[in-house]
């Protein structure tokens, strides 16, 4: 496994529309690999394949309950309605407002190629969504209702 470099909102590979994964084989695995190893390092949750500069329909999230691969993910369904803050690998030191669904089902492919269903709610909803938009050259800035700084936490704080 190996870190890569994580791309920044400068870069025009970012707004590019992701190509669907064909081949199931060791090149992909040590994508996702490399993808899971960097996302930790930047104590990230989610990670997208355009994020490392590669335009391939694959991703990989750790919500807080393990480690999450999805190749060629198709949301089925939403649900609900969310809005709070995120944040952004490729757009380092900047927050915004976001409103998601509370509820995402999605459909993907494992990294052997296997059809997979998976439900997500809340946090796992939201980190779904700004993943999979990733893949369609979308990002959170695009759809935020506003920028947080961080004078809006110190409001928010009851102490």
């Amino acid at each position: 496994m190996a870190l890569r470099k994580i791309i920044s909102i400068e870069d025009e590979l970012l707004r590019k529309h992701s190509r669907e994964v064909q081949h199931f084989d060791s090149r992909l695995h040590r994508l996702l690999d490399d993808m899971a190893e960097t996302m930790a390092a930047a104590n990230g949750v989610g990670l997208a394949a355009p994020q490392v500069a590669v335009l391939r329909r694959a991703v990989v999230m750790d919500c807080g309950s393990g480690l999450i691969e999805m190749v060629n993910p198709q949301i089925l369904s939403t649900e609900g309605e969310q809005e709070g803050p995120e944040g952004c690998l490729s757009v380092p030191g900047r927050r915004g407002l976001v409103k998601r669904p509370m509820k995402v089902r999605v459909r993907f492919q494992d990294r052997y190629g296997e059809w997979r269903e998976l439900e997500g709610e809340e946090l796992l909803a939201r980190c779904i969504m700004h993943e999979t938009d990733h893949l369609d050259g979308r990002m959170y800035v695009d759809i935020m209702t506003r920028e947080l700084f961080d004078e809006d936490e110190e409001e928010d704080d009851p102490t």
